[in-house]
């Protein structure tokens, strides 16, 4: 076994291992989101499902050559869009029906969440450089999530003092902003791969 052989082996474990903690998570969270009408929890559970789908996605591609992979880079860049259009879904019905989420579950969900992404993101950090951009979308959306996660943890505790909607919203408007930077982040390093392979 060569030393490609050992790396990609590797990434199998880790990314296999992310996808599962991240559609777990997806559904815990995505419950709870809809149970208490917060939209800092829905664009997050959306995005737990986002990065079960591009750590699948990474397996897949894990096969394939440097080209190819640019390639998958810039679809996952695209899979990256799809939390921030779910979180202006959320936003709009949050303005239609305003209700103030119940701070101690938005606080103890984030907490979880906060969790599975360190432990995601530690694990995907020593191999983020292993397949191009490919590996790196995973990490930088497992980061991001983290950062979120902690933004969550925070509009709870606001929101318990305040007893006002905007501390959920503010997060939730902020995590698909960040999701448009990663996306950003991880097309521009799949062109350049993609530009390189050619």
């Amino acid at each position: 076994m060569d030393d490609d052989d050992i790396r990609n082996a590797a990434v199998r474990r880790v990314v296999t291992l992310v996808a599962l903690l991240n559609l777990a998570y997806f559904g815990i969270e995505f419950s709870v989101a809809l149970n208490i009408k917060s939209v800092s929890l829905f664009a997050d559970s959306v995005d737990f499902l986002e990065d079960a789908s591009v750590n699948l996605l990474i397996l897949l591609g894990l096969a394939w050559s440097a080209r190819n992979r640019a390639r998958l880079g810039m679809a996952l860049a695209i899979v990256l869009l799809l939390p921030a259009l779910a979180t202006l879904w959320a936003l709009i019905g949050k303005f239609t029906a305003p209700s103030v989420p119940e701070p101690f579950a938005l606080s103890i969900t984030g907490l979880g969440a906060l969790v599975i992404n360190l432990t995601c993101a530690l694990m995907l950090a020593r191999v983020r450089h292993h397949a191009g951009s490919i590996t790196r979308a995973a990490f930088l959306s497992a980061r991001n999530d983290a950062i979120a996660n902690v933004a969550i943890i925070a509009a709870g505790l606001v929101t318990a003092w305040s007893g006002s909607i905007w501390p959920d919203v503010i997060v939730g408007v902020s995590i698909g902003i960040m999701n448009l930077d990663a996306a950003r982040e991880v097309w521009e390093a799949a062109r350049d791969e993609h530009e390189a392979a050619a």
